[in-house]
């Protein structure tokens, strides 16, 4: 088999993967913004729209891949999807934060979600399930926006198992803030990523991820 040839098997489990992630993660939208809608849950909301900016990013990715075999545009989606991808992030932020701080200053108490809490701890599994498929295709064709959007799923992973404490400590111990305060512990976290993406910064420089 020639490179090219492998190359292209590579691509084709990338495309698969994000395809994926279309898939699950505007299911996962879907119920987290419901679940978020009636439990007045910050946390929920701020995975759910994560989830639809994990929506924007796989479908850019799929741009990306589309034009791997020319090495012209495949650089230039890799920069315009890096951007794409960090925009992203940078808005979920502004959201999860504004949002975050409303509500612990107008003391608002969400309902104990039963349902938001089996769709985090399901999506916390499948995310980190396929943020490790996507490092590896990632690593092998030496893409930092594959790479980047990886980082995008893995933070979704995160952000279920920050999203989850929040909901699990406010339906046992009736800890209002806690759900709020978990918005605000994404943040930073999203911000990084948002910034890494937005300089290109990326472990796949020079074709190899570590």
């Amino acid at each position: 088999m020639s490179m090219a040839e492998a190359r292209a098997l590579v691509v084709e489990k990338g495309e698969r993967l994000e395809y994926i992630t279309l898939v699950w993660c505007s299911f996962e939208a879907m119920a987290a913004l419901i679940a978020g809608t009636l439990a007045g849950s910050v946390a929920l909301m701020g995975f759910g729209i994560d989830s639809l900016i994990e929506v924007t990013s796989g479908g850019a990715l799929l741009w990306r891949l589309h034009h791997d075999a020319d090495v012209v545009r495949r650089e230039h989606a890799e920069r315009i999807t890096l951007r794409i991808v960090g925009v992203c992030f940078m808005l979920l932020a502004v959201y999860v934060a504004l949002d975050s701080v409303w509500s612990l200053l107008g003391h608002s108490i969400p309902s104990p979600s039963i349902f938001g809490i089996a769709v985090t701890a399901l999506s916390f599994v499948v995310m980190v399930l396929v943020a490790r498929a996507k490092r590896r295709v990632a690593r092998h064709l030496g893409s930092a926006a594959m790479n980047a959007d990886a980082s995008q799923t893995a933070l979704c992973s995160y952000l279920c198992a920050i999203a989850l404490a929040g909901l699990a400590l406010n339906a046992l111990f009736t800890w209002w803030w806690a759900d709020p305060v978990a918005g605000l512990a994404m943040v930073p976290i999203i911000v990084r990523e948002g910034l890494d993406a937005l300089k290109g910064k990326s472990c796949c420089e020079g074709g190899t991820c570590h």
